[in-house]
């Protein structure tokens, strides 16, 4: 469980209060989980089904089996604990809330500030290459060969190149880190990813365009 999203013993309280809408199985209950964080955190089913049997044993849930599923449902002393702790309800949800935005507040300015470095590198790798396309220009004689400019676009090629890969490998480890701990990229953050993957590909082309006039 990600400290992030639930306290101790916070998750606990919070799965009474979804049982108490409605009786659900376990992978149910993940996943209105999922959507309640809007998919800042998933539980496992090992965080999940231990919680739920502590709460069968204090007599709090009861099961019933249906074919291969189990549905869980909250008796009545689970309704009287969730009465009682009414108060503490309420501030879980909000500061719920709070986490959830600052977790997805997070991940846009991750995606944000590696997008603005791999931008400052494309560009730094463009404005370098038309400084020097125009300093061999004054410097060739009419009669010397291009290998040495074509040598020298083929090393920022693969300058660019490393550009590229080193932000896809920054970006997949920090996605995989976070869902590792228990989060899950959400809607708004894969959006504003691919927002800003098109901008710093419409810059790059502005600047090669740049470097060909």
């Amino acid at each position: 469980m990600s400290p992030a999203v639930f306290s101790h013993g916070d998750l606990r309280l919070y799965l009474l209060s979804l049982l108490a809408e409605s009786p659900q199985h376990g992978y149910g209950i993940i996943q209105a989980l999922t959507e309640r964080t809007g998919g800042t955190y998933t539980p496992s089913a090992g965080t999940i089904y231990p919680r739920l049997a502590k709460l069968e044993d204090e007599g709090l849930v009861s099961k019933t089996v249906e074919g291969r599923t189990t549905i869980y449902a909250i008796t009545d002393a689970g309704r009287a604990e969730l009465a009682a702790r009414e108060g503490d309800l309420a501030g879980i949800e909000s500061g719920l809330a709070d986490s959830v935005r600052l977790i997805a507040s997070e991940v846009r300015q991750s995606v944000q500030q590696a997008m603005k470095t791999l931008r400052a590198d494309l560009a730094a790798a463009a404005h370098d290459e038309r400084a020097q396309a125009k300093s061999h220009t004054r410097a060739r004689p009419a009669s010397t060969p291009l290998n040495g400019e074509r040598l020298t676009s083929r090393e920022r090629m693969q300058r660019a190149d490393a550009a590229v890969n080193g932000f896809r490998v920054r970006i997949r480890t920090d996605m995989r880190t976070h869902v590792a701990h228990g989060g899950a990229l959400s809607a708004e953050s894969v959006t504003a990813l691919e927002q800003a993957l098109d901008a710093a590909a419409s810059e790059f082309a502005q600047a090669l365009n740049g470097g060909d006039r």
